[in-house]
């Protein structure tokens, strides 16, 4: 059983595989109209034919079956495995251009999947491909390469894959056919990027990545000085419209639509969002007008980072160098609580924070009421009006405890390797948050335990944690009854 089992998971991991091979191909299509970048083509050449042979491999002795559905846990496994697969074979053209080393590349990776936009690289000196390529993992990475490949390739099996991959809500029957939504929701959000940034006077190149990365909530830039290099109101409104679609989970976005906007309104996590930035922004403002020439620069640059940081992007317009202790608190705080679920955003996410929120009221004003009373505890997701139970509450709590212990863990390190408590605060807030803000440390010559730090929070932030706990668990579950098998055929052979 166990055989079959892992045979099956194999078999998807090399499918997946052989998918992303071809993703791996796509910067080579812009060599057309980058004529000069043919030269740097054969990095990316090299590493889909490591990546096809590889999967190939894992996939023929390890047929998958179509009709096979795979558990939460299994999928967990698959989901596992791809991640930290794309992440290795997506480090392989940093490295064979000799741009980044080992450590450098995978962070790159890590930060390119889990749509961090934290970089070790100089944008000045890399090839286009390169940035492309940046661009497209964050794409990818966002929208979920992992349900997209399973519903194009092994049909129902993606349920555990959907699930595992984070994303709880269906917008259709089916895995595949909700896979195809969210790729029309976020190509059409992508195209209309592009052609905003145009207009807004970007060129192609730079509207391309920005649009990807933007609705990615993911942060990686073409230029040195981010969105602010532009140093152009109406670039930085058009990012923040595509920043806060990114940090919208798709659920809510298939109301919207459907021209549902009844079930829209009823959905918390907009008007949790919006509360936030119209709390937060004010205070930032008054707390920086100290630096800037007047309040509408100050209200311009403060609204702008509230929006990245809680939706998880992870763009700046100025740099953080001379800002006050209250205002790099709020950009914490807002890192913390993260986007939407269902999105490209990462952190604790809006939804949890609400039903928290909604969980102490209710709390609060059932002490005045009689005994005998009980009161349901309903909240609309997406489409739907769920009954929050004990499972639930536990659920999330169980998250909160894992990111604060795996957040203080991080802090730890940062601390250890001597940055102030601000700088380590805020920067592990970003990478465990999958943001990309960043004070400083996160440089190519930041030690190379730092790197891998942040590497790990980057992909537990952006996996949630259950899933890397779910993996590891059932695999060392299933070597656990592999060993007491193998040690009762030994038995029994002895007998």
């Amino acid at each position: 059983m166990l055989k079959r089992t892992y045979s099956h998971i194999l078999g998807y991991t090399g499918n997946m595989l052989i998918g992303f091979s071809i993703v791996l191909m796509i910067p080579v299509i812009f060599c057309f109209l980058y004529p000069d970048e043919w030269k740097n083509s054969w990095y990316f050449v090299e590493s889909s034919v490591i990546t096809f042979i590889i999967g190939f491999a894992l996939r023929y002795p390890n047929k998958t079956d179509k009709n096979n559905v795979l558990t939460v846990k299994e999928g967990a496994i698959v989901v596992l495995l791809v991640w930290t697969l794309n992440i290795l074979f997506s480090a392989l053209p940093f490295m064979f251009s000799h741009t980044l080393n080992f450590t450098q590349a995978v962070f790159e990776a890590t930060s390119g999947w889990t749509t961090t936009g934290l970089t070790v690289v100089d944008v000045t000196k890399i090839s286009k491909l390169l940035l492309i390529w940046r661009s497209l993992m964050q794409y990818f990475g966002g929208a979920g390469f992992a349900i997209i490949v399973t519903s194009s390739i092994i049909g129902p099996a993606g349920f555990g894959f959907y699930h595992a991959e984070g994303r709880t809500d269906n917008l259709l029957p089916n895995v595949k056919k909700s896979a195809k939504m969210i790729m029309l929701i976020y190509g059409t959000y992508a195209i209309l990027g592009m052609f905003f940034y145009v207009l807004a006077g970007m060129k192609f190149f730079d509207a391309f990545n920005h649009s990807l990365t933007a609705l990615a909530t993911g942060g990686f830039s073409t230029r040195v000085n981010s969105i602010g290099e532009f140093n152009s109101k109406t670039i930085e409104f058009i990012t923040i419209i595509l920043m806060v679609l990114g940090t919208t989970g798709f659920g809510v976005h298939f109301t919207l639509w459907k021209g549902d906007f009844k079930t829209f309104i009823k959905n918390p996590e907009p008007w949790l969002l919006f509360s936030l930035i119209l709390f937060f922004t004010p205070f930032v403002t008054n707390n920086l007008s100290s630096i800037f020439p007047n309040f509408s620069e100050a209200f311009r640059h403060s609204l702008f980072q509230d929006i990245s940081a809680l939706t998880g992007t992870g763009f700046s317009t100025v740099s953080f160098n001379n800002w006050p202790g209250f205002s790099m608190m709020a950009l914490i705080i807002l890192m913390i609580i993260g986007g939407g679920m269902d999105s490209t955003s990462g952190g604790l996410k809006l939804y949890r924070v609400f039903v928290l929120l909604k969980l102490i009221v209710i709390e609060v004003t059932s002490f005045f009421l009689p005994k005998n009373v009980v009161k349901s505890y309903v909240v609309w997701k997406g489409q739907m009006k769920r009954i929050i139970d004990s499972s639930t509450i536990k659920e999330i709590l169980l998250i909160f405890a894992l990111y604060f212990i795996t957040y203080i863990t991080g802090v730890m390190i940062l601390l250890g390797h001597g940055y102030s408590v601000m700088d380590s605060l805020f920067e592990f807030a970003s990478a465990l948050s999958t943001v990309g803000l960043s004070v400083g440390i996160t440089t190519p010559n930041a030690p190379i335990s730092v790197l891998w730090t942040e590497t790990v929070g980057m992909f537990l932030g952006r996996l949630e944690f259950m899933v890397v706990l779910y993996a590891l668990a059932k695999m060392f579950r299933d070597i656990d009854i592999l060993i007491m098998e193998r040690k009762e055929t030994k038995r029994i052979k002895s007998d």
